[in-house]
């Protein structure tokens, strides 16, 4: 029969060991909304320093300042693919074993992925160039399967890291032939769009509001019918439907590691 003691040693390990794993504390974010939205604008309140995958051409243009000061840093050779020439998927595969090996996520406040449209779709131009037919038009069940499961395998392994992980991506609008009510959705490839969401601790949504004086910036962390959003982190009323694009200020408000990581022109 198994002793007491031993029992509680071994949950007081696991215990240990829950405490010791940095992905506890770091959490991961499908963030959607079109450009113009201000996504880019709510980069720059992540915890830094931010690394953002760039696959979207012209997408982090506004955050020059914060990438001069060291904040930000921005990987863009990504945004150059080609589709009959593709080259980005097979180098960013590379790139993201060199930077595994050396430790840089251990060093990262957040990384982001910018965006699963264009992303997935440089997946795809590598999966046509294997087959020998780049810039062609992909074969259901030939190229969409592989792409489901590359999809699949990395997201599994950018949600292993240890450090905030944002995903950006697009709405698609979908009208209801009854009512004729538009509401958007995540945008993706076939079944992608139900899948990849339920992976991510929140599911938020830029919903930027005009007023007379402009536009107010704001981020949507639940459904509203129109938009499908969701908060783990919002348990118990702690957050508002709507709120200030600010990432380390709703982390604090929730009770979550909030703090940046020195940057890396600093001397430590």
């Amino acid at each position: 029969m198994t002793d007491r003691l031993d029992i509680i040693k071994e949950v007081q390990a696991i215990n240990k060991m829950y405490a010791n794993d940095p992905r506890q504390s770091s959490f991961s974010l499908l963030l959607c909304g079109e450009h113009g939205s201000g996504k880019s604008f709510f980069l720059r309140s992540c915890r830094k320093p931010v690394f953002i995958d760039s696959f979207d051409p012209g997408g982090t243009k506004g955050l020059r300042d914060y990438i001069a000061k060291g904040e930000i840093i921005v990987d863009t050779r990504w945004e150059a693919e080609d589709p009959k020439k593709p080259f980005a998927f097979s180098k960013w595969k590379q790139e993201m074993a060199k930077r595994e090996q050396m430790g840089l996520f251990n060093h990262l406040g957040t990384y982001v992925l910018d965006s699963m449209t264009t992303w997935s779709d440089a997946i795809m131009n590598y999966i046509l160039k294997l087959a020998a037919i780049p810039g062609q038009a992909p074969r259901w069940a030939h190229d969409y399967i592989p792409q489901k499961m590359e999809i699949r395998n990395w997201l599994k392994e950018l949600l292993s890291l240890p450090c905030d992980f944002i995903l950006t991506g697009h709405l698609e609008g979908h009208r209801d032939e009854v009512s004729g009510a538009v509401s958007y959705r995540f945008m993706t490839t076939g079944k992608a769009a139900i899948t990849v969401p339920l992976l991510f601790d929140e599911i938020w949504v830029m919903a930027p509001k005009k007023l007379s004086s402009g536009v107010e910036y704001r981020i949507l962390t639940q459904s509203t019918g129109q938009h499908i959003a969701r908060s783990r982190l919002a348990k118990g009323g702690l957050l508002d439907t709507y709120e200030k694009p600010d990432m380390k200020s709703i982390l604090k408000k929730v009770g979550f590691p909030h703090e940046d990581k020195p940057l890396f022109n600093e001397e430590n």
